[in-house]
């Protein structure tokens, strides 16, 4: 289920980025706060941008690989400025699982020293089973405090003067995304056991934190994650889905389309079946927090009407 996530075209040459520092934006700077600057954090998405942010507040300068919400995740050209971003970091972040490989080769090609925190490793969730992983790990709330705890910690380290201010916001945060985990498990009491499906896997965690059953076919979604041909025999049954009233909602992937995408769509809502909108980084004026709370109240309000 990994191989199509985020391909990284080949990237500029080492020495060719770095000639190209008057280039680079100010959340590439090398300064630390040892000597009076910032840290300097480079995440794969705003996804974990965000969460940065809201922990490192002033004391941090974030850079957010991708971060338009147009923008097709399952692609990615990578840039000097980039490149050079990533050399000057002083903590990586990437999500890890397959789905974001370029921050490894961008690590490896730019000869960073930064830590890297790969949040499928902390998470825990990929315990090598035989069932294909869900990396989108972004929509595991457990997981993102996890995240808050190591990254509060390792910017401590990082800027000792201020590791009290990043435990202050770090403890605000958590409270949020448990509140978040609150709010799903009261969910969980009104739609447990509901009947759901998704173009691509992206909601997984939030689905099952809701106590939903998942039907759509294996087929299917690994083959619109993979880029692949959807087989005639998935596509079928996918669309009986909604056709026969199977699923209560399809939860589509915003980011990414294709024909088969689009059908299965166009059957929901003929059908009268609600369709809602997930994305694998934040809209536009969106934090993690209130991404998650839009995303959890898109699903309650489409299964409880």
């Amino acid at each position: 289920m990994h191989s199509r996530r985020f391909l990284a075209l080949p990237l500029v040459a080492g020495a060719a980025a770095l000639a190209l520092t008057g280039c680079a934006n100010s959340s590439s700077s090398s300064s630390s706060s040892d000597d009076g600057g910032v840290v300097t954090v480079v995440a794969s998405t705003n996804v974990y941008g965000s969460i940065v942010e809201t922990i490192g507040g002033d004391r941090v300068d974030v850079t957010s690989i991708l971060d338009d919400p147009s923008q097709d995740p399952h692609s990615f050209e990578s840039s000097a400025k980039t490149q050079l971003a990533v050399s000057k970091a002083d903590l990586l972040i990437e999500n890890g699982g397959g789905y974001d490989d370029f921050m490894t080769t961008l690590a490896k090609s730019s000869n960073t020293k930064a830590d890297t925190i790969n949040v499928v490793d902390l998470s825990g969730l990929d315990t090598g089973g035989s069932d294909e992983f869900n990396e989108h790990v972004f929509y595991s709330y457990p997981t993102m405090v996890k995240l808050v705890a190591d990254v509060a910690d390792r910017l401590g380290a990082l800027d000792s003067a201020d590791k009290s201010t990043f435990q202050q916001n770090a403890d605000a945060l958590t409270e949020k995304l448990q509140d978040l985990e609150s709010q799903t498990a009261a969910v969980k009491k009104t739609v447990d056991g509901d009947e759901v499906a998704y173009t691509e896997p992206v909601p997984g965690y939030l689905f099952d934190a809701m106590g939903l059953d998942n039907v759509t076919p294996d087929d299917f979604s690994e083959a619109i994650e993979e880029g692949d041909d959807v087989p005639p025999a998935a596509l079928n049954a996918t669309l009986k889905l909604f056709t026969s009233g199977e699923a209560k909602l399809l939860a589509y992937n915003e980011q990414t389309s294709s024909p088969e995408t689009e059908q299965v769509q166009q059957a929901a809502e003929d059908a009268d079946v609600p369709v809602v909108g997930v994305t694998e980084t934040l809209p536009k004026g969106e934090d993690y927090v209130s991404w998650q709370q839009a995303n959890i109240d898109a699903v309650k309000a489409a299964l409880t009407k």
